[in-house]
């Protein structure tokens, strides 16, 4: 009885279908052996996006990259890969959203349209990261090159930029950052580890046991490195704390302190430094928390929408960034932009005043004053005339309608790199990741290039 149920049940669940019959399915066979005659260039479609990558990398001025090539014909010495096979690994990365060394290896080895760009050459993560962040002053060129060539076809021009800033996270967590006295302690915890594992290294004969050995002692002094390094910018954040007090107490109305009714002012904080990546600082975020991370700024065309410098650094506010971007943009395309437009986090009245003497006109908004009666366009008595036009400039039809422009540059700079993985950086230390900063605007400026040129 028992088994007569039990046969009824199977025959209940069973797989097969009502008539009857096994179902004819088509299974995978991935031990069966296939002469397949094809080429990479055959399993890249001709309108794929990668190929127009390797198009604009090839148009590209690399000679910088090709001369510090040391392996030359006739002599001895390994080949590098090629340049240009690296810029195109990396832009058609960044355009990719793919901001990790080992995650583009992998992709080199399993991705189709990146192993078409290797086309056979090998590749390893840390020559992908070596070369992602060690070429910063040809990035810088190939930026200018990149705009300047859409200046050339008529699509792109430096009559009026808009200049945004965004926060990006750093590679390092708000529990790295550690106080002067307390990296002096690290400090020394740090030497005496790396004395330690030196006489290690140097007593233990074993072949295996050095080699594990030199591991630790060369990630000590990375640590020891680190917290030199973080200690010197306690220092510098020390002596400038200090040249703010003077300062105050300079401009003191003659009273015991500089504080409140001529009571002593609060004691300065004792700086903190991240261990992790010391150039970064604590900033507040688009979210209204506040994390390790960098400042970057990118200045836009309003007419094409492309990327016309890229400015890196530490500091959490947009004040007094525009006159420098300005300045450095002058500097780069030998012409000063003509008009200049900005959020209000960029109103410094000197900057203002600056640009007005060099020529420029700047599209800012009027912070709103203290006093809510005032109208903010109506021109202050101490007021440089620069400022004073300004003012009055901001508060006509004609220049809110210029300023629009600057959320549809600027603002769409921004959302294109954070779509891209600009997000957090992986690298660590302004030079790193002003880099990463100029890959993503140079990637941006050759999808620009697919958008406004004729193929």
């Amino acid at each position: 009885m028992d088994q007569a149920l039990f046969s009824e049940l199977v025959e209940q669940v069973s797989p097969w279908r009502p008539g009857g019959g096994v179902p004819r399915l088509r299974r995978p066979e991935r031990r069966q052996v296939a002469l397949r005659a094809v080429s990479l260039e055959d399993l890249v479609a001709a309108d794929h996006r990668v190929r127009l990558v390797w198009r604009f990398v090839e148009g590209l001025d690399l000679s910088r990259l090709f001369a510090g090539i040391k392996a030359v014909e006739g002599h001895p010495g390994h080949p590098p890969a090629d340049p240009r096979l690296l810029v195109a690994l990396w832009l058609y990365a960044t355009v990719e959203g793919i901001g990790s060394a080992r995650a583009l290896d992998r992709l080199c080895r399993e991705h189709v349209a990146f192993q078409w760009l290797c086309g056979g050459v090998g590749m390893n993560h840390k020559t992908l990261s070596d070369f992602r962040v060690g070429h910063g002053a040809v990035l810088e060129r190939l930026l200018v090159d990149s705009f300047a060539a859409l200046m050339t076809a008529g699509v792109a021009s430096l009559e009026r930029v808009a200049q945004d800033g965004v926060r990006v996270r750093a590679a390092a967590g708000a529990a790295s950052f550690r106080r002067h006295t307390t990296l002096q302690d690290c400090r020394r915890r740090a030497k005496a580890e790396v004395e330690r594992l030196r006489r290690e290294l140097d007593a233990d004969p074993a072949a295996a046991s050095r080699r594990r050995a030199a591991a630790r002692l060369a990630a000590a002094e990375d640590r020891e490195r680190r917290v030199v390094e973080a200690l010197a910018i306690t220092e510098s954040l020390h002596a400038a704390g200090e040249a703010r007090a003077r300062k105050r107490a300079a401009k003191g109305d003659g009273s015991d302190g500089d504080g409140p009714c001529g009571t002593a002012p609060a004691p300065e904080r004792e700086p903190r430094a991240s261990t992790t990546d010391p150039e970064a600082r604590v900033m507040k975020m688009a979210d209204g928390g506040f994390r390790p991370a960098y400042n970057v700024q990118f200045a836009g065309d309003t007419r094409s929408g492309a990327v016309a410098g890229v400015a890196v650094d530490n500091s959490g506010s947009d004040m007094g960034k525009m006159a420098p971007m300005n300045d450095a943009l002058a500097a780069a395309y030998g012409t000063r932009p003509a008009e200049h437009l900005a959020d209000g986090g960029f109103a410094k009245l000197d900057d203002i005043e600056t640009l007005a003497e060099a020529g420029v006109t700047t599209y800012v908004p009027v912070p709103a004053p203290r006093d809510r009666s005032r109208d903010r366009h109506t021109p202050r008595p101490d007021d440089p005339p620069a400022v004073a036009a300004w003012r009055k400039r901001m508060g006509t039809d004609e220049a809110k309608a210029i300023y629009k422009e600057r959320a549809a540059t600027a603002e769409c700079v921004n959302a294109q790199a954070r779509n891209r993985g600009l997000i957090r950086f992986l690298v660590r230390g302004l030079d790193k990741v002003k880099a990463v900063a100029l890959w993503h605007a140079l990637a941006h400026n050759m999808v620009c290039g697919w958008r406004l040129l004729p193929t």
